[in-house]
């Protein structure tokens, strides 16, 4: 990430400059973006009377996660041990987000293959972000960026989820998620692979 994107902007001026002056920690923040992910998932699995409400409360755990960083930049406290924490956060909710919708779409046109769509599509994210991961083990902490294009980054794309769900769309974004991850894991595991090889003694 850019750390400057639009949304990064917008967060950094609302929620972040004021929390700056209160004991208000970044792990604190992650600790409820993650739980906010955890209950936009669940909403999302009880069904599409929930999915509505779900996506609202995932935008608030998105915002959040664009928070906690810009806290700890803001204020000194970034470590190694909070961008891992914050990582592990964004890989349960982005996963959970993706099997939760399956999960609530079982009764629709997809039947009980909506739940192992779900399944495969957070399956992938969770792969994406332990390869991110092993690969800022590798080569230092942006060793896995993706470039952003018109002040967005790439992982803003995770705000389509409540944006398909609000246009009852939901199906549709199930579809293309579960084609879509497993392509992009693909890629990172290019990637990943690339990285090993780099790093390994000549």
């Amino acid at each position: 990430m850019s750390h400057n994107s639009w949304l990064h902007r917008m967060v950094r001026n609302s929620v972040v400059k004021p929390l700056a002056k209160t004991p208000v920690t970044p792990n604190q923040l992650t600790i409820v973006r993650l739980l906010t992910g955890i209950a936009a998932a669940a909403c999302m699995a009880i069904g599409p009377g929930w999915q509505a409400l779900g996506g609202g409360v995932f935008v608030v755990s998105v915002f959040l996660d664009r928070a906690d960083g810009d806290l700890a930049r803001l204020t000194g406290q970034t470590s190694a041990s909070g961008h891992r924490y914050d990582m592990i956060a964004d890989t349960v909710c982005n996963a959970l987000i993706l099997i939760g919708l399956g999960v609530g779409l079982r009764d629709g046109g997809y039947g009980l293959w909506a739940a192992p769509m779900g399944v495969l599509a957070g399956s992938s994210v969770a792969a994406i972000l332990w390869m991110v991961m092993r690969m800022e083990d590798l080569g230092g902490h942006r060793a896995a960026e993706l470039p952003s294009f018109g002040g967005f980054d790439a992982d803003d794309a995770v705000l389509l989820i409540p944006v398909f769900v609000w246009l009852g769309m939901a199906e549709g974004l199930l579809t293309a998620a579960a084609i879509i991850a497993p392509l992009v894991a693909l890629m990172f595991f290019g990637m990943f692979r690339r990285r090993l090889a780099s790093s390994e003694p000549q």
